[in-house]
């Protein structure tokens, strides 16, 4: 019995013995070898580890009980010696017979190698054939490895001149750990199984840089090494031939898609079963179960792969029935996405993919009966919906939220399976699609314990629907292998201390002040108190004024009018000068300056009343002191700490990629132009990305989709750029796979935010920083890492417990469902069909009458009298572009202070359409004379009629 198997172990031997660590195998050793023969082995192996590997070979010769040689291949799988149990099992030995003469090599060129490699530059980049095991025993040799950590308001030069002591005290011993830990990185790779070993340590030894190590591994070249043990000199000629990468291997990013990442070579959608990692075939077994679940894995791993999957599973679970709808909630994510599942279906033509965003004009109703997979954004199926474009969810059979953890409150995923589980609690029966989630993290809601997470995931999972969370557990050693989870520090550094500049700003802030006060007591108007210039609490103070300055009444009209133009004029010019102050905190003096000269040209183009020229005076009589100190004052220390660690780690490693995450849209411009004025830096060539949403204070308006498109595109596949500088757009969702350097400048958010933003550095040996002069938004952030732990807790706990995951999804769906009933029981407000007059919120100009609106597919507001025209001012719109059949043409202001009031617009054949925004007026009960001001139509205490074509004669609007 196993004679075949001993002959098979015996004529490889010479094969495994220098390959198989014995201490790695004690959960063999110790089922099927005596404990002397294991003490022995052992001790063996402390002073030969080849002799105690041959020891174990012989021991095994005389082995007869059943099932030993497989527990042999289980514990080899199991203690990662991966190309050893292939070739065991296969008995099939040539690919450990092609590392020989690779190990030969570094064999020969040990002793020179060894004193010019850096093995702690190297390791993060060679965890594609060094275990972690393997790191942890090279990291235990080089005791006195050098690591950045948290460090505090030193001044700059004496914490450099402190640092360069310390490192020249060090050096002797620094080396010495550098080449014993080198020794033991040789020695693990000249015993390694793993096939790309050699590739891997060239690719590491370049990316750091370690050219002097990476010459004696040059193939194709004569290297003549010096072995300083002996007087001998060796010459070795090697000449070396790489095989193509496998298909097999995926050894890219697994987001790094194209069609040739995803499909064989047979042409058919269900080429990607074969292509599923371990770990992304674990994702997917609950949702191709059939089963509603949230998958959860972190950012990097591939969940787009597994959605790919779990569709082609279903499409062929239900063919010519099955209905995909594919959501993702952001347009730049969606279009990453469309384009990923476009090119993946491309070559079945039975399958029919197509994607619907916000500008697109078509029938949902028709997208969808006339395709498989529909790609959208959740907005537009609400609205399919709200319209009846669809009469429910129930025309899908899989419905697939990425980004699930957004399912909360009254966001567009909420309100979609909020109509769900009315459908699936209602009285009737109805058939319903099948639900998977997925998302990095599950972490959402506050929480100080492991119930309280507990509680919160548990009512994300009602939401959705959820029975089943789904995580990597079997297999996450290779999840692992392939996610790079950056190693993250921590940067507190001194805020800018008071100066000449400050000075002023906040002398200008205090005489505005003084002038809205000598119009009325402002102080009357908001309760917050011990606000500071330049802080977030001055800003809620400041919305807090200008919304009660609203809704102020006085006895004189023309007098009301003139007071709330001054003070909204004041609380604005505060407002700027607030942000100002910010800009400043993060930036420089210049780059406020920049800001606050924009704003006063804004004004200066509007058109000046007196109030303007006095403000825009206060900035001009202190202009050329503020440049002047802008040009000689001190730099910022945060900035001093941002371009410390970026010419550090471009001197590391010039091919690395940074994503440098900021709070406004305001900062990235200051920071770009920072970068590209630092003559260390400008070869950075910086990118910027921000969202598509509404006016930006310094940048005029956030970028289109094409922009977005064209800036990711510079920074993922050219020299064009080496780092992008972000706002919360870039941390959700969008794909950024050749980032290895992450930096949070002042960026610190809740648990799931930290998961998006750490994983956006997926790359190899890819470090994630934060930059504060804030201990408690450092002190946030560590908190945040202490809750993703009692989240992975959490979630682990509730996967052992399914029945009371189940109870408990039951309990929260009753409840929610009885709080929908009771809001939807309410009896509406009556709408008072009383006459109401719109004012410009500003300065109180009359706009028009309630009874002159019209609502337009339930969402646009317009004014059905001509007369509007008169007392408004319009201008080209920028950006005009349709939508809802609606074609924006131009803006909408006020003719007497400039305010935005909307846009005009074109609607089938009719021209010309005011479209107004409810924010930008007060409304007046005209017999009571009362002042109400709503932020959304939704709100509005009066009826409000539908637009009708018939209303739209000539007489009333024209020809």
């Amino acid at each position: 019995m196993y004679d075949l198997e001993k002959q098979n172990l015996r004529l490889f031997s010479s094969y495994i013995v220098h390959v198989l660590r014995p201490s790695y195998m004690k959960v063999f050793l110790n089922e099927y070898l005596g404990k002397e023969d294991v003490e022995q082995i052992l001790s063996q192996e402390s002073r030969s580890v080849t002799l105690a590997a041959k020891m174990l070979l012989e021991k095994m010769m005389c082995l007869e009980e059943v099932g030993w040689f497989q527990a042999f291949l289980d514990t080899l799988h199991a203690s990662e010696y991966t190309g050893l149990h292939a070739a065991v099992n296969t008995w099939d030995f040539q690919e450990m017979e092609a590392l020989l003469p690779l190990k030969t090599l570094l064999e020969r060129v040990e002793p020179s190698i060894t004193k010019n490699m850096k093995p702690s530059e190297l390791l993060p980049h060679m965890s594609d054939c060094l275990t972690q095991r393997d790191c942890e025993e090279i990291r235990a040799v080089r005791h006195h490895s050098h690591r950045r950590s948290l460090h505090f308001s030193l001044p700059r030069k004496l914490f450099q001149i402190t640092k360069a002591l310390l490192h020249r005290a060090a050096h002797v011993q620094e080396q010495r750990g550098c080449v014993a830990a080198s020794e033991c990185l040789v020695d693990i790779l000249k015993r390694s199984d793993k096939p790309n070993w050699f590739k891997v340590l060239k690719l590491a030894l370049d990316n750091c840089n370690q050219r002097l190590a990476l010459d004696l591994l040059e193939p194709g070249t004569r290297t003549i090494i010096h072995i300083h043990t002996s007087d001998t000199m060796a010459t070795v000629c090697f000449e070396y031939h790489e095989d193509g990468e496998s298909d097999m291997g995926l050894l890219k990013s697994s987001n790094d898609l194209s069609l040739s990442n995803l499909q064989g070579n047979t042409g058919t959608h269900t080429s990607t079963e074969k292509k599923l990692r371990d770990y992304q075939r674990e994702l997917t077994t609950a949702a191709c179960n059939g089963q509603n679940t949230i998958i959860c894995a972190p950012t990097g791993c591939g969940k787009t792969i597994v959605a790919l999957m779990i569709c082609e599973d279903h499409l062929k679970k239900f063919p010519g029935k099955a209905k995909v709808v594919f959501m993702a909630t952001k347009v730049e994510v969606y279009d990453q996405q469309y384009k990923l599942f476009l090119e993946h279906f491309s070559k079945d033509p039975d399958i029919r993919v197509t994607g619907v965003c916000g500008d697109m004009e078509l029938c949902v109703q028709t997208v969808v009966e006339c395709n498989d997979i529909v790609v959208l954004t959740p907005q537009i199926l609400v609205n399919a919906l709200q319209r009846g474009e669809l009469l429910s969810l129930q025309v899908f059979t899989l419905l697939i939220l990425d980004e699930c953890h957004n399912t909360t409150g009254k966001h567009p995923y909420n309100n979609l399976m909020g109509r769900y589980l009315d459908a699936k609690l209602g009285p009737s029966a109805h058939t319903l699609p099948q639900v998977v989630g997925l998302t990095a993290s599950v972490g959402i809601g506050t929480f100080k314990n492991q119930l309280e997470a507990e509680n919160n995931i548990c009512q994300l999972c009602a939401n959705l629907d959820a029975r089943v969370i789904s995580t990597v557990t079997k297999h996450i050693d290779e999840l692992r292998s392939y996610v790079h989870i950056p190693d993250k520090e921590f940067y507190l550094v001194p805020p800018q201390t008071s100066n000449p500049f400050i000075e002023i700003i906040t002398g200008i802030m205090s005489n505005i002040e003084q002038l809205a006060r000598t119009v009325y007591n402002i102080e009357s108007l908001s309760p917050i108190q011990n606000r500071e210039y330049g802080s977030q609490k001055y800003e809620q103070w400041i919305v807090e004024v200008q919304k009660r300055c609203k809704l102020l009444q006085l006895q004189d009209p023309e007098e009301e009018k003139r007071m709330c133009r001054a003070l909204y004029n004041y609380t604005e010019h505060l407002r700027k000068y607030n942000d100002a102050l910010i800009i400043y905190e993060d930036a420089r003096a210049k780059d406020a300056l920049v800001y606050l000269q924009a704003f006063i040209q804004q004004v200066r183009n509007a058109g000046y009343g007196d109030t303007e020229s006095h403000l825009a005076a206060l900035l001009d009589s202190q202009w050329a002191q503020l440049q002047h100190l802008a040009t000689e004052g001190q730099e910022n220390p945060k900035l001093q700490e941002l371009k410390f660690i970026l010419d550090e780690e471009y001197h590391n490693n010039d091919q690395t990629r940074t994503v440098l995450f900021v709070r406004t849209r305001a900062l990235t411009d200051a920071l770009k132009n920072w970068i590209e004025e630092t003559d260390s830096l400008n070869f950075l060539k910086p990118g910027i990305l921000i969202g598509r949403g509404r006016k930006s204070h310094l940048t005029g308006s956030g970028m289109t989709l094409t922009s977005q498109k064209g800036v990711l595109d510079s920074f993922k596949s050219s020299d064009q750029s080496k780092i992008l500088i972000a706002t919360s757009v870039a941390d959700e969702g969008i794909d950024i796979p050749q980032c290895n350097l992450v930096i949070m400048y002042e960026y610190v958010g809740n648990v799931v935010k930290m998961v998006q933003v750490r994983g956006r550095g997926r790359a190899q040996g890819s470090r994630c920083f934060l930059i504060s002069s804030s201990k408690e938004r450092i002190d946030k952030e560590k908190l945040n890492m202490q809750r993703e732990e009692v989240v992975e807790k959490a979630i682990a706990s509730l996967q052992s417990s399914p029945e009371d995951l189940r109870a408990k999804v039951d309990v929260f769906q009753r409840e929610e469902k009885a709080r929908r009933a009771h809001v939807s029981a309410e009896p509406e407000r009556p709408h008072d069909m009383g006459s109401y007059q719109l004012l410009c919120a500003k300065c109180r100009h009359f706009a028009c009458f309630s009874s002159d609106l019209r609502v337009l597919q339930e969402a646009h507001h317009i004014i059905l009298d001509r007369s509007v025209f008169n007392r408004c001012e319009t201008k080209p719109h920028g950006k005009p572009k349709t939508f809802d059949g609606i074609t924006k043409t131009k803006k909408l202001l006020c003719g007497n202070c400039k305010m935005d009031w909307g846009i005009i617009a074109s609607y089938l054949n009719i021209q010309n359409l005011p479209v107004v925004k409810i924010e930008s007026f007060v409304i007046q009960n005209i017999k009571t004379q009362q002042i109400a001001y709503f932020r959304k139509w939704k709100d509005v205490t009066f009826a409000l009629r539908t637009f009708d074509l018939a209303e739209m004669s000539a007489e009333r609007w024209g020809p």
